[in-house]
């Protein structure tokens, strides 16, 4: 049992994200913290390749629709891996050292960043489902993978929303506020919010796939 490990996963859809996503978090991981692969049906060129990269891979049984649907089945099954998981998406680019971020993790609760663009463009309080911490196996984590079974929405953060929505004490029992920078959107960038502090930057959506795509084809 780790004491804390980070967590991505991956279909062979957006596997193509993979090697310049853990390029970045090798270049900044000098305390070497374990990471964890969850394979949501990838490639077996990519699965193969991935064996000598990752500490520990867990194998899920590919979504009918969509593989994010399968991020907090594998948060459960890492949990059983580490006492303390992070989970970040593939489209995320670490800066900086995160290491920091499990000295916020509190049991039963989802350490998330507020989304700040959709909290301003949708008028109630959203936080972003890129980078999620637990510490242990909180009941919410099976919850949400238990609402994602019965009514998937657009994504599993839109799942995770209605079951908590503008519920001002479900959101208080429920989730820890984060500090913004650990999840930097990309929309915050379009709006003109920036800051140096910035240790991930979620490249969202397709035009965040975009930026991206110039970026391995630039060697970044």
């Amino acid at each position: 049992m780790y004491d804390k490990m980070f967590l991505t996963g991956c279909d062979d859809k957006t596997e193509w994200m993979l090697k310049w996503w853990l390029s970045n978090f090798k270049k900044y991981n000098s305390q070497k913290i374990p990471v964890c692969l969850a394979n949501f049906g990838m490639s077996n060129e990519m699965l193969e390749w991935a064996e000598d990269q990752f500490d520990v891979i867990i194998h899920l049984t590919p979504h009918k629709n969509k593989g994010w649907f399968l991020k907090p089945q594998s948060m459960i099954e890492a949990s059983k891996y580490s006492k303390k998981v992070c989970w970040l998406d593939t489209d995320c680019e670490i800066l900086r050292p995160i290491g920091t971020i499990f000295n916020y993790s509190i049991e039963n609760k989802l350490g998330m960043v507020e989304d700040k663009p959709w909290t301003k463009r949708r008028g109630e309080v959203w936080h972003n489902s890129g980078v999620v911490l637990i510490e242990g196996c909180p009941t919410i984590l099976k919850e949400w993978k238990d609402a994602i079974a019965t009514k998937p929405t657009v994504g599993d953060q839109e799942v995770l929303h209605s079951m908590i929505g503008g519920d001002h004490l479900k959101r208080r029992v429920y989730i820890n506020d984060l500090p913004p920078y650990y999840n930097w959107l990309r929309l915050q960038l379009l709006d003109g919010d920036d800051t140096g502090k910035k240790k991930i930057v979620h490249w969202t959506g397709n035009k965040g796939k975009d930026v991206i795509r110039r970026y391995i084809d630039n060697g970044k």
